[in-house]
């Protein structure tokens, strides 16, 4: 009897330690990381590889994060919100431009002259994000940040000092509401992502580009365009971004697992990013600066002359909200009051 149940005692423990070990090994998970940009721009490298270290120092190895930037995983940038929802990939990074109006709400952080600062924008957007947005327009995904990037600027092949110099101009916008706004000041717009903007500079498919600062590094930017043209206070526009991940994928984790990517991303998280991306504007900026280019800074009545010229540009917003059922103007008024909070 005593052999008897040392040999059952002996198989229970055999049991337990086999359930454990295959417990641990299911806890083991490979995401793969998809975007546009090449490893060595300034998001990837100082946003998406931060987060994905922290995930994989945090899980204590259980999470390994594989990066497969420049569209590696194949598609265009357009497709990487759609290869997030199917699992083709199970986190993508994205301009939410690129689907343009599936994402009505976001584009409130789009509208000209709306952004301050990256920081407080983000934060905003996170907050509008789980209040207006996570359980509509982006109720197939889980959502881990959302956020802007720095004053959005021209940079062209000529100087662009007022409304009027827009006339006839080729420039990319990078969203539905950038080509808007160009098309309003009398540009003509060019619908393209980012990757392609130094090809279509060199080939003279565009004569320039609205982008940030920190993105002009990577794409040599200032050494296409001679000339920049930036606004005081609040930036002619701004692009919005998700970190986005496949919703099973998530769901399907452990909850120890779920843990982890929960604490690193969210509010905070999304206002790191923004901030990331806007401090490094000024080491691209001075790219230009060190070359002899225009810089064109526009005083407050000067930039409130673009501003002016751009509010067709809002109210059009404003009639598509509507016709979408959507209160446009709550959603400035709450963009504005918590971008304001946050810069108190």
């Amino acid at each position: 009897m005593m052999f008897r149940r040392t040999l059952l005692g002996m198989a229970g423990a055999a049991l337990a330690v086999t359930l454990t070990t295959t417990t641990a090994m299911a806890q083991e998970v490979t995401l793969r990381l998809h975007q546009f940009l090449p490893p060595q721009a300034n998001v990837p490298k100082l946003v998406l590889d931060v987060w994905a270290d922290n995930v994989e120092k945090d899980s204590e190895g259980r999470i390994k994060v594989e990066r497969y930037p420049s569209m590696q995983l194949g598609g265009s940038p357009p497709e990487l919100m759609d290869q997030a929802i199917d699992g083709v990939a199970d986190i993508v990074w994205t301009v939410v431009g690129y689907t343009p109006g599936r994402y009505p709400r976001t584009e409130v952080f789009e509208l000209p002259f709306m952004m301050t600062n990256a920081r407080a924008a983000s934060s905003a957007y996170w907050t509008m994000f789980e209040k207006h947005m996570k359980d509509t327009e982006f109720a197939d995904v889980h959502i881990l940040g959302t956020w802007v990037h720095g004053p959005g600027l021209i940079h062209a092949n000529k100087e662009i000092r007022t409304p009027a110099d827009m006339a006839g101009v080729k420039l990319r916008g990078g969203s539905r509401l950038a080509s808007n706004l160009i098309k309003q000041l009398g540009g003509e717009p060019v619908g393209m992502p980012v990757p392609a903007v130094p090809e279509g500079l060199s080939k003279g498919v565009i004569d320039g580009t609205t982008i940030p600062w920190e993105v002009t590094k990577a794409l040599k930017v200032p050494e296409l365009v001679k000339n920049h043209t930036e606004f005081t206070g609040n930036a002619l526009y701004t692009l919005t971004f998700v970190l986005a991940m496949n919703l099973d994928r998530y769901e399907g984790l452990s909850d120890e697992n779920k843990a982890v990517i929960d604490a690193n991303s969210g509010l905070e998280f999304s206002i790191f990013a923004g901030g990331t991306m806007e401090d490094s504007d000024a080491p691209s900026r001075q790219i230009a600066v060190d070359l002899g280019n225009n810089i064109v800074t526009l005083n407050a009545e000067e930039t409130d002359e673009w501003r002016a010229a751009a509010q067709p540009v809002v109210d059009a917003w404003l009639a598509d909200m509507e016709g979408r059922g959507i209160d446009g103007q709550a959603l400035i008024d709450e963009a504005k009051q918590l971008i304001a909070d946050y810069d108190k």
